[in-house]
């Protein structure tokens, strides 16, 4: 099984790539853009793995990578890379040219790498897509989250596309929903905000990546039969 990460260098797509390649015959490709060090790191731990450089606001880069998604013979593809900041201001003080930049640089490579993958699945008659969102998108979204969110928004429906279009040539689309990890992508909020929101979920901690990356694999051996579907991970919890 060959399988493509993008984003998989570090925070979540690092737990991620570490928790597939576990898997000897599982060929991981996956991409990063600022974490070579993290690349190198991985590619030394599992012999299995290989990083490809791709920066999401690299035009040129997108494009050679979906020009060698046939070569690679993907069978799976985790749409999991962000670029840009998940907390910024309140929607009304955002400028709406953030929304344009953020929806550029996120939604448009996801868009062309997924069409890329998808062409190939067609002609294979098989495949799957696993797209990481966000639970906020169910529950009550974080303040001054709004360009997140909205993107993550765009994906979620475009995950239900691709499961209705592609279901007869044996593809599925599913996603995964986490609740708030610390990561690098979050680093930059407020220790009060945090501590809130460990105190106000369930379990008093909070999700860790690796127990994302653990609901990956169930995916990776599903049947067609699993598709269209949104795993929400967070306690039962309807906050963040």
């Amino acid at each position: 099984m060959n399988i493509l990460v993008t984003g998989g260098a570090s925070g979540l797509g690092e737990a991620i790539t570490r928790r597939i390649a576990q898997d000897a015959d599982r060929k991981v490709y996956f991409t990063y853009n600022q974490s070579e060090a993290n690349a190198k790191k991985i590619e030394s731990d599992f012999p299995n793995c290989a990083a490809i450089k791709c920066d999401f606001k690299d035009e040129a880069e997108v494009n050679a990578l979906t020009d060698i998604i046939p070569e690679l013979d993907i069978d799976v593809l985790i749409n999991n890379a962000y670029t840009g900041s998940f907390i910024s201001t309140y929607f009304h003080k955002t400028p709406a040219d953030n929304f344009l930049t953020e929806f550029k640089d996120n939604i448009i490579p996801a868009i062309a790498i997924t069409q890329a993958c998808i062409s190939l699945f067609r002609e294979k008659k098989q495949g799957k897509i696993i797209t990481i969102l966000t639970s906020a998108l169910g529950n009550t979204p974080p303040l001054g989250a709004s360009v997140y969110v909205a993107n993550k928004a765009y994906l979620q429906q475009l995950a239900q596309v691709w499961a209705t279009e592609n279901v007869k040539y044996n593809i599925t689309s599913n996603a995964i929903s986490p609740s708030f990890m610390l990561t690098g992508f979050t680093a930059a909020m407020d220790e009060r905000i945090i501590e809130q929101i460990t105190n106000n979920h369930p379990l008093n901690k909070l999700l860790t990546t690796d127990e994302v990356a653990a609901a990956v694999i169930p995916f990776l051996n599903a049947t067609a039969q699993i598709n269209g579907i949104n795993l929400v991970i967070n306690a039962g919890s309807g906050g963040q």
